[in-house]
């Protein structure tokens, strides 16, 4: 028994466990990938976020701006892999996806994933569905989307049309964009 390692873990997992409290006052749910990038969205973006968490999915709504009523469904992938859980509503609009460092798909034995923010992706959930489905894949969790929809729907740090940034928007994404 490595009782050395062992009492290391507990301790850096109690205070892991503390940084997620602190996380989740913030942002008025239980730390997770998907509550956090929820809420830094909604920040970001302008969402009024749904009141029940479990809400099938849609997160929330645009207020502002061309997307104003349009519903979306945001995801964090803390390495962007080509995949994508995706719902198959006639209700949602839009995913928004916010995704660490590219990686392919595969073991996560060796690697690391950073709660970081390389890029965010604007992806029309219908026109998604339609591409998905004409050329008889699924959708549904983890759901393959070929890399020239990642590249057209990247709205940071490139700029894109379907959804201009403000500065203040660009500088509050840019603060999750660091290093590990």
């Amino acid at each position: 028994m490595d009782t050395e390692n062992l009492a290391l873990l507990a301790d850096h997992l109690q205070k892991r466990n503390q940084i997620d409290a602190e996380i989740g006052e913030i942002i008025g749910r239980p730390m997770t990938a998907g509550h956090l990038g929820e809420w830094i969205a909604s920040e970001v973006f302008g969402l009024e976020r749904n009141k029940a968490a479990n809400t099938k999915a849609i997160d929330g709504i645009f207020l502002t701006g061309a997307l104003a009523g349009k519903t979306v469904n945001v995801k964090w992938y803390l390495k962007r892999e080509g995949i994508l859980d995706m719902s198959p509503s006639d209700d949602l609009d839009y995913y928004l996806v916010l995704t660490g460092p590219i990686a392919s798909a595969g073991s996560s034995v060796l690697g690391t994933r950073p709660w970081r923010i390389d890029a965010v992706y604007l992806i029309d959930a219908k026109a998604l569905h339609l591409d998905l489905l004409d050329r008889g894949r699924r959708v549904g969790v983890a759901s393959s989307v070929r890399n020239a929809v990642w590249d057209s729907a990247e709205i940071f740090p490139r700029d894109n049309p379907a959804l201009p940034l403000a500065a203040d928007q660009r500088a509050a994404l840019e603060k999750f964009a660091f290093e590990h």
